[in-house]
């Protein structure tokens, strides 16, 4: 089974107390047809950092969790998302402590809204080859009569091609990458499902069920996927 790509619009996470400063960015980047939740408070925004975004704006000065705390408990949820701090000060301590605590780039208010634009879309071009560069020519894994082929998103037993979702899919490739691992319910969520999901383990209990109805001879007895009792799953060869 390939994997369908569509169009995604992008989603933008703009953090700035100053209210006219934050709409003249969120109309400006709306008009890039890029989706932007705004937040003036830092709390707020910080309830939020689990949720998927392709790039994150924020002010370093903000009520509440102050930006570079924003910016570094981002930068350990999503390694790979795209920050741009926004600051009044123009002094090289503030902008050190910014790229310290993992953002990508800064803007010293007053700051032009043309050259945001071009700031926000020269990242989220280097998000999008960086995440196509991790896509791009996976291993292709192979354990006897099962073949694992993640650049078309096939599965292959006895020669036969096997159904399956692109969740199953990540789920039994990711498990096969390493044999014999196991991994709790909640590694799988997390590496799996990660920010885009709010569910719970049980999401990744029916997956692996769904998963042995289809590749297993004997799902009641699974030969691929195993269950260690009290800890999680893992891939047996």
């Amino acid at each position: 089974m390939k994997k369908i790509t569509t169009k995604q619009i992008k989603k933008i996470l703009l953090v700035e107390d100053n209210h006219d400063i934050a709409n003249i960015i969120s109309i400006n980047l709306s008009m890039l047809d890029l989706q932007v939740d705004v937040f003036h408070d830092g709390n707020e925004a910080y309830k939020q950092l689990n949720k998927c975004y392709d790039l994150a704006i924020f002010d370093i000065m903000l009520p509440g969790t102050d930006g570079l705390k924003l910016c570094k408990r981002l930068r350990q949820l999503q390694p790979d998302v795209a920050i741009i701090m926004l600051t009044a000060k123009s002094s090289e301590l503030d902008i050190v402590k910014g790229l310290e605590n993992g953002a990508d780039d800064y803007l010293t208010k007053p700051f032009s809204v043309l050259e945001l634009q071009a700031r926000v879309k020269a990242h989220l071009r280097r998000h999008t080859n960086n995440q196509q560069q991790k896509n791009n020519n996976k291993e292709i894994l192979q354990f006897g009569e099962l073949t694992i082929d993640p650049n078309a998103y096939q599965l292959i037993i006895a020669n036969k091609a096997i159904e399956s979702t692109a969740k199953e899919f990540e789920l039994l490739y990711f498990l096969a990458l390493q044999p014999q691992r196991v991994f709790s319910r909640e590694q799988l969520l997390d590496e799996i499902w990660g920010c885009q999901h709010e569910g719970s383990a049980h999401t990744v209990n029916s997956t692996v069920n769904r998963l042995r109805s289809k590749l297993e001879i004997d799902a009641a007895n699974p030969f691929w996927l195993k269950t260690v009792w009290g800890v999680g799953y893992k891939f047996s060869y």
